[in-house]
């Protein structure tokens, strides 16, 4: 795991609180239109239907009031900028605990409504210092929460892709911090000042070794959209696919991010 040495950078406690809120929100609305045929759809994460990735949602969200009501850890272990590459060793426990969640719920608006309600009661309260037992290591509340916005955002993204028409609204909040996170995730992984990654409007980072650049045009730049960097860094879209799209631009000879990408899957 690359070490957290960039600065971190700063979110506010409150609109994350919120974004979090509102985010979880507008998955509900549309998991609670869905037809037992949408939910039986295929997706693109492996053998999961849309009712497992439905109530995989309430489990991402669910960790933080379960936590919340363990006891609080000694010490921090994990950064937030840490996160992003300690995540993939829980995939296993994350696959059984999601099938056993959507067969144990057939009523997933029942789900929601009660990780909804146990989530706004845990947050009312909780201090964004209060320390959280996660599975991928103890952090603080505040951090953790910006985590879930990676959460949320990439997988009403994955259960956009998987219901044509879908079109789960994005929280403007939730995506410019789980944007930021990410973006901020490859200046870790691959730490240097020749390349300069653009995502507009959200985030600019320098990462890649090599000749810093100080003023004027950047040599070499890579800019994108805020949907299509998520998909990228979290392997749900392929670096040349998305240059074969135009969906990234790419100048400059250190301006190709294939091997650094993804970041977390």
């Amino acid at each position: 795991m690359p070490p957290a040495k960039n600065r971190t950078r700063s979110y506010d406690p409150a609109k994350i609180r919120t974004a979090v809120l509102a985010q979880f929100g507008n998955v509900r609305q549309a998991v609670r239109t869905l037809t037992p045929e949408q939910l039986a759809l295929p997706t693109r994460l492996g053998q999961w239907t849309v009712r497992d990735l439905g109530a995989h949602v309430t489990m991402a969200v669910e960790t933080v009031s379960r936590n919340l009501d363990r006891e609080e850890p000694a010490k921090a272990e994990l950064t937030l900028l840490e996160w992003p590459f300690a995540t993939a060793v829980r995939a296993a426990d994350i696959d059984d605990g999601t099938r056993e969640l959507a067969k144990a719920n057939p009523d997933l608006d029942a789900l929601y409504a009660r990780t909804e309600e146990r989530l706004t009661e845990r947050l009312a309260t909780a201090p964004g210092a209060r320390l959280l037992a996660t599975r991928t290591g103890a952090m603080n509340l505040a951090d953790y929460l910006v985590t879930r916005t990676v959460e949320l955002v990439v997988h009403t993204d994955d259960l956009n892709a998987a219901v044509p028409g879908l079109g789960i609204p994005y929280d403007r909040q939730a995506l410019a911090a789980c944007t930021r996170l990410l973006a901020d995730a490859l200046a870790v992984k691959a730490p240097g000042g020749s390349t300069e990654v653009r995502i507009p409007p959200y985030a600019v980072v320098q990462c890649v070794e090599g000749p810093r650049h100080t003023r004027g045009t950047p040599p070499n730049v890579v800019e994108t959209d805020p949907l299509t960097w998520v998909r990228l860094a979290t392997g749900r879209l392929a670096w040349t696919d998305a240059l074969a799209e135009a969906k990234v631009s790419a100048s400059g000879e250190r301006a190709d991010l294939q091997g650094l990408l993804p970041l977390m899957s």
